[in-house]
């Protein structure tokens, strides 16, 4: 019989739920207890979560946990919050990367032709969707932040440097969180001054930045002192989790927005004019850190919920299959810009559409163009990929939409590879447990199957169709 407490915990704090995977010496991955949290919608543009309800679901993930040997931690990436060092309270609820509240601030900074320095440094565009905005906005309207600041006292940063802070009294992000705040120097993996002054964000309230894995502080459990031994955001923590290790190797994760990352190996690689944007894909303690290159779809799973509440469907299962040619072969097209382009377009002022509506088109062909809108949306992605580098023949894939077998299916075809699912569903937690596994030195095995879907011929003009409508969708006033 297994050690019960050769196992490590990894804990998946998203966008709208925490988890706590527990894997297993012999290979075994069980969630332990997971929770969803709100979101909080104060004003147009604004997404907001409690710190207190994410903490709240962090403990129960440890308390459910068991004896573990180590913990690992995921995080959203560019969400962000104010908080003081002293009590380690909160000063504002966090700043969820969905929001763009700031975006008139860096249509300003775009306008004064801060952009190429910006992507020079940090490898990434000016975008509210970033964090450094976001925690220039906090130290501009905190109460009291410019005094706790004098005092040494104020932190701004991404939620993991504030989790880890609370839990273990160290505060610390690491290098792939970090990568995504817009104030990181890409090349040098240290914070910039020269973004710090341009986004206006006081570079010593900002955490420290350190490798992957490594010592994040203990955590004490009722099985005693456990150590934290790896942070990372949670696409890259997806990425780990799918197997991709070398240049080429891609994923997709379909969750609220659809997030591709594509190793591209110890270098950063640029694309700017691509609208793709070079990451830490993850640091390992004591080695050079390895890249990728990220492209972002802002709505993914969201336009299909969104498409729910309208009353278009009412269960899941309804829109798991549809009769007759696919809603693009008989022109009708979804652009999900719900919240604007990403990748490869970045046109926040773009809005979502159905394009080719009849007095023929019922709610099952709206709801079927809304998932084949995401599907091409996310082809968009992977061709600006392909184009600057090979890819193989297949991307893994994962996220609650990756349930939906006309989804899968006609991503097989608009991609035109073939589609690997994982069979167990917490890719992100399990890439997390894995580093943290790997650290501690347990030699876990993988137990699951993937399942293959193959890609049949897509119609030729569908790409086509889509293309122009994004078009359209992109140039509207």
């Amino acid at each position: 019989m297994s050690d019960p407490a050769a196992a490590v915990l990894a804990i998946d704090q998203g966008t709208t739920s925490t988890r706590g995977l527990r894997l297993a010496a012999d290979g075994s991955a069980t969630v332990r207890h997971a929770v969803t949290h709100a979101q909080h919608y104060p004003k147009p543009d604004w997404v907001e979560h409690d710190p207190a309800d994410l903490l709240r679901s962090i403990d129960a993930c440890l308390e459910a946990a068991g004896p573990v040997r180590a913990v690992a931690l995921d995080n959203q990436g560019e969400s962000c919050l104010a908080w003081d060092a002293e009590t380690l309270e909160p000063l504002s609820p966090v700043v969820v990367w969905q929001d763009s509240r700031t975006q008139s601030v860096v249509d300003a900074l775009k306008r004064d032709g801060a952009e190429a320095e910006v992507m020079r440094r940090s490898g990434l565009p000016l975008d509210s969707y970033f964090s450094a905005s976001k925690l220039a906005w906090l130290y501009q309207t905190v109460p009291d932040a410019a005094r706790l600041h004098a005092r040494g006292r104020l932190r701004l940063g991404t939620t993991d440097a504030f989790f880890l802070h609370r839990l273990t009294g160290r505060c610390v992000t690491d290098a792939t969180t970090a990568s995504r705040t817009s104030l990181m120097n890409i090349e040098t993996l240290a914070w910039d001054p020269d973004l710090c002054r341009l986004f206006g964000v006081p570079l010593e309230a900002l955490p420290p930045i350190v490798p992957t894995t490594g010592d994040f502080g203990t955590l004490m459990t009722e099985h005693g002192p456990v150590p934290v031994v790896t942070s990372i955001v949670d696409q890259q923590a997806a990425l780990y989790g799918h197997g991709c290790r070398v240049a080429g190797d891609a994923k997709i994760t379909f969750g609220t927005g659809a997030f591709a990352l594509m190793v591209t190996g110890d270098s950063p690689l640029r694309a700017p004019e691509r609208g793709l944007s070079p990451t830490v894909a993850w640091h390992r303690d004591g080695e050079a850190p390895q890249y990728a290159i990220d492209g972002a779809v802002f709505c993914a799973s969201a336009a299909v919920n969104w498409a729910r509440d309208l009353g278009l469907f009412r269960s899941f299962d309804e829109i798991n299959a549809f009769e007759g040619p696919s809603a693009v072969e008989r022109g009708l097209v979804f652009v999900p810009a719900l919240t604007g382009l990403a990748c490869p377009h970045w046109v926040r002022k773009a809005r979502g559409a159905w394009l080719g509506l009849s007095l023929e088109t019922t709610a099952a062909d709206m709801v079927r163009a809304v998932l084949e809108g995401v599907a091409f949306r996310a082809a968009e992605v992977l061709e600006a990929m392909g184009s600057l580098r090979p890819t193989g023949d297949t991307v893994s894939v994962d996220g609650g939409l990756t349930a939906n077998p006309y989804f899968v299916q006609f991503l097989a075809c608009a991609l035109d590879r073939r589609i690997v699912v994982p069979a167990g569903a917490e890719v992100t937690a399990l890439g997390a447990a894995r580093l943290a596994a790997e650290h501690v030195g347990l030699t876990i095995p993988a137990r699951d199957t993937p399942v293959m879907v193959e890609p049949p011929a897509i119609p030729g003009s569908g790409g086509v169709r889509f293309q122009k409508a994004v078009s359209i969708v992109a140039d509207w006033p």
